[in-house]
């Protein structure tokens, strides 16, 4: 009897023990909230940049030695040819230097002749031994000592004469005057800008752009570029520069935009619109919402209504404001921007918040 009712003891105990486990089996999983963004499509070639046309080429033109300019005959928008003076200073000094050099020459000509002569003379006398051999050496010391007197002194002349040639400024090519930095009567230092030319046939689109801009930036992005006051007339134009870092104040950067056969009314200056020409319509992503596994990326996706997630494989193009989908995700799934590293699939999440991609 006893052992009967030990069995019946343990066989409840086991039972109990079962309907625990299945209990704790059954609890059901906290539901996690998440933040989260719905994805929408947006057309690329819709945002706009405002910018100005530049000349790819300028030079800011300025002299190679101190001086007070006396002349500047180009102004703001004067048309220019290879060659035409611009600036010129005051010579006064430089051509005073021309004219000791060129006395310093002739004195070393005249100091040459007379130790040829020296020379000469004891070469005579030393074959009927009027002389002596250490007189006729010294000779030649001092005619070797006046040739090298002479070419320190040309060497000096020539120095001088292309010194004297800075005192004017020349066009390195035809262009137009886009700046002036020094007036008549200043005195300007060498190497300090006195007027800016720039080369009015070779023009390009120079932008700033955000980090909010919808189409990554790359080398080569083809760009539909219009007067702001015409926006009828317009040229095609790629990118042929991006700042590497942004403005710190602005947080903008500076793109250039390569222009192809600009008509005349781009003119320097002119203030311009341009639009990525982009195919189709784009998917942005955050940059957390973005999972890297295995040498792919990943990214959690809510299914509704069931409010459960999923990893799913997506192919990005990153840039530095986040990335823009390629394959994998349609437009109006909703994706996981914060905690993706702490989710597993199938489980519950609440949605808190949306953010904007």
């Amino acid at each position: 009897m006893k052992s009967r009712a030990m069995i019946v003891a343990g066989t409840l105990a086991s039972a109990l023990a079962v309907a625990g486990c299945q209990q704790e089996t059954k609890a059901p999983e906290a539901v996690r909230p998440v933040l989260s963004t719905v994805l929408e499509s947006k057309q690329g070639d819709g945002t706009i940049a405002v910018g100005v046309v530049e000349p790819r080429y300028k030079t800011n033109l300025g002299f190679r030695v101190l001086g007070r300019l006396t002349a500047r005959p180009a102004y703001v928008g004067d048309l220019v040819r290879e060659g035409q003076i611009v600036g010129t200073i005051d010579s006064t000094a430089l051509e005073l230097a021309v004219r000791s050099a060129k006395a310093e020459v002739a004195k070393a000509e005249a100091q040459l002749a007379t130790a040829r002569a020296k020379e000469e003379r004891q070469r005579t006398l030393i074959t009927s031994d009027a002389t002596t051999k250490q007189t006729l050496d010294n000779a030649e010391q001092a005619r070797a000592g006046a040739e090298a007197s002479l070419a320190h002194a040309q060497a000096n002349l020539t120095k001088a004469i292309e010194q004297f040639g800075y005192a004017q400024i020349k066009a390195d090519f035809d262009g137009v005057v886009t700046a002036v930095g020094a007036e008549v009567g200043q005195v300007v230092s060498p190497g300090q800008s006195v007027v800016t030319l720039a080369r009015p046939d070779v023009r390009e689109a120079v932008v700033d752009i955000g980090e909010e801009f919808p189409v990554p930036l790359e080398i080569g992005l083809p760009f539909t570029v219009s007067l702001q006051l015409l926006p009828a007339v317009q040229v095609d134009g790629k990118i042929r520069e991006i700042a590497p870092q942004a403005d710190p104040v602005t947080r903008l950067r500076r793109v250039r935009v390569a222009l192809s056969n600009p008509p005349y009314s781009f003119r320097l200056g002119a203030t311009v619109t341009a639009k990525p020409r982009e195919q189709g319509p784009m998917l942005r992503l955050p940059a957390s919402a973005v999972l890297a596994k295995d040498g792919a990326n990943f990214v959690w996706v809510v299914d509704q209504p069931a409010g459960t997630v999923s990893l799913q494989k997506v192919e990005l193009v990153a840039d530095r404001a986040g990335a823009h989908v390629t394959g994998g995700l349609a437009p109006g799934a909703r994706v996981v921007t914060a905690g993706i590293h702490s989710l597993t699939p199938g489980q519950q999440v609440r949605i808190e918040q949306d953010e904007k991609p």
